[in-house]
Parts: structure tokens; sequence; C-alpha cells
């Protein structure tokens, strides 16, 4: 079931959520492309193992974000394509969107805010011809972005990614929401999904042309990425249980938290980013939780929201911890289905058994 994004073959509908820090780098996005799907590298301080990073962590997150795209594309050989998710919330937004699209990568994916200049800084790399997306939690969102990027770049998304309140990481979502859902009562992705789908169909007509929508959030296996096909969805994203595969950029001890990982040890945290999101219950949120944890000793200002006088604990710091295994200093983010996971495989393993369900399923 290949998906036809701005003039480009997908050969399968499947795409790999970015996750950061150090988490989806080129070594991921890279194996999920080669299989045929979509991999995605994630720009948050994506340069934290270059040498130079304590004295430059501007110029390591570009340089590496380069090299990433690079390398991402030349293990994808030509099958799939490369995405970056950018973080509206970082203040190296814009600077990591124009460098990606330097290196050639195939798509940008933006969230943690709405990407309302997303087309002026991809017009400002005239000769990259890369799609670009927005991540959505529902479709009052959806409209809200076609409108201010037809209005004021006479474009629209060239698909969209439509993220539920069971997803990992950040949430577009209140935290009573997140928490509601962690407890088994989401509001159906497939209600969202049909929003959205309503929301995008006047800007499909007067373009002319389709917006594929991508579900993610929970989404478990193939047989429910059918059910979201059979509703209009173009496919589905899946970040967390591509955690457990060989390829991923993250550190065996990240791979072994999340395979040792209950249901109840999955918690709503909320972010410095502003944001509530979803992780483990590690020993970091446990002294945030307890107030023991210390205050922020160094800020190398990453969000543009961040006080770090204020913030309960560096993410960056907390995400780097945990991209090099360190449980106890680490933020684990995953999804509301990772206690369901248990076993380390690779990503043309996912990859097969994903499409096995959806083909097979009823």
């Amino acid at each position: 079931m290949a998906v036809t994004i701005r003039g480009k073959t997908l050969p399968l509908p499947i795409l790999q959520g970015g996750m950061g820090v150090g988490i989806s780098l080129d070594r991921l996005a890279g194996a999920v492309a080669a299989a045929g799907g979509m991999g995605t590298i994630s720009t948050a301080v994506c340069g934290f193992r270059e040498p130079d990073f304590a004295a430059d962590p501007k110029g390591a997150n570009l340089r590496a974000l380069a090299a990433q795209v690079q390398r991402a594309k030349e293990l994808a050989r030509g099958a799939g394509m490369v995405a970056i998710n950018a973080m509206v919330a970082t203040t190296q937004y814009a600077d990591s969107i124009r460098t990606a699209l330097r290196a050639g990568v195939d798509a940008v994916v933006c969230g943690a805010g709405l990407p309302k200049d997303l087309p002026g800084i991809a017009a400002q790399v005239p000769e990259s011809d890369a799609a670009i997306a927005p991540i959505v939690s529902s479709g009052r969102a959806a409209t809200l972005i076609c409108r201010l990027w037809d209005k004021h770049y006479q474009r629209i998304p060239d698909f969209v990614v439509l993220e539920g309140p069971l997803a990992g990481g950040h949430l577009g979502f209140s935290k009573e929401e997140a928490q509601q859902a962690q407890a088994g009562h989401p509001r159906p992705l497939l209600e969202l999904l049909q929003e959205v789908l309503t929301a995008l169909e006047p800007f499909r007509q007067k373009y002319g042309r389709d917006i594929p929508v991508f579900v993610a959030g929970g989404i478990k296996n193939g047989a429910e990425m059918r059910r979201y096909t059979d509703a209009g969805a173009a496919g589905a994203q899946f970040a967390t249980r591509f955690i457990a595969t060989q390829e991923c950029d993250a550190d065996e001890g990240y791979k072994q938290a999340l395979l040792h990982a209950k249901p109840e040890d999955i918690t709503i945290v909320q972010s410095p980013v502003g944001m509530p999101g979803r992780a483990l219950h590690s020993p970091l949120i446990q002294r945030v939780e307890a107030g023991t944890q210390p205050p922020v000793d160094r800020c190398i200002r990453c969000l543009s929201a961040c006080d770090p006088k204020t913030a309960p604990y560096c993410i960056s710091k907390a995400l780097m911890a945990a991209a090099r295994g360190d449980w106890e200093n680490g933020l684990f983010f995953c999804g509301a289905g990772a206690g369901e996971i248990n076993t380390l495989s690779t990503v043309q393993e996912q990859m097969d058994q994903i499409m096995n369900e959806w083909r097979t399923a009823p």
C-alpha cells in the first residue's frame, strides 16, 4: 500500500516517530527508510555526542544533524523516505529545518507547538522540494494550520500526523486528558481521525490534491492500523516499538528499561517544555514528585519557553542521560503500550510484522 507524498512514493504506509534526545538518529531512521517506510531523525539536541558540544552546543547540533541526514539517506538506498522531527518549542527550530533541508532530507515534521511559519522557513532553501507536515491533535488545529499556510504562503501540508492521547513524549492534550487516556478512557482516535479528515477536505478541494493523514499514539499493531486505513487514514506512525530494535540509536540501557517496563510503570509528567508527556516512572521523576530533585545548574537554552530558575529539571540533561542508559537520572519517554513490549528485534522484523498484520486483518 504505497503512499504518494509530494511526488515521492513511500512504499509502505509506516512512519517512525521522531524520538529525542538521541533515540531516533541516522541508524534508526535509515533502517526504517531502507525497509520502505519513513524514518525520522529527531533534531532535539542531536549533537550531544559531538566532542565540542559543551563548548558550542548550537554549532554541534547543526553539524551533527547535517551528517545524520546524509548518513540516513545513504542507509536508505533510495527505498523509503528520511524525515526530521523539529520541535517548535526549541530555540534551534528554524535553523534545524534549514540545515536538514540543505542536507537533502525528504520531509520535515513539526510538533510541540503550532508550526505557523514552516512553509516560510522551507522556502528559504529553494533547492529543496521536501514535504512539510504538522503534528496535530484535533480537527481544529488542522484547520488553523491550513488556513494560516494557505493565506500567508499559498501552501498546504503535504501530509498530516494525527497524534492521539496515548502517544509517548510530549502530548497535544491537557494533563487531565492524558491521565484519563492512561487510565483506559482515551478520546477515540477514530473520532479524531474523522474530525481531521473533515477539516482537511476544503483544502484538498481548493488545491486539487490529497493530504494523507497518518494516525499516531497507541497504535499497537498492523491490525489496528488496518482499522484506521479502512476509515480513511493513509497509514500509521509507530515510535516506542522501534526503540526495542537493534538499530535504534539509544543505549542498550534504554532498551532494557523499556523491555522490563510494566503498564503500571508508565506515568504522565509535566515537561519543562510546558506540555504534559508520557514516560517511565524513573528515579528522576520520583525525585521531581517528591521535591528532592536538585535545581538546574547549567542551561544551554534549548527551549524557548524554559526558565532554568523555575524548571523542575533540565529536560535536555535528563533526555541525554536516558539516551546513555542512565536509569537514575534519565527521562525515558514512551507510549502508553510500552508495558507490552518485551522482545528485542530488528527494524525489518518490525516492519514485516506490521504489514503482515495489516494484510491479514479481518
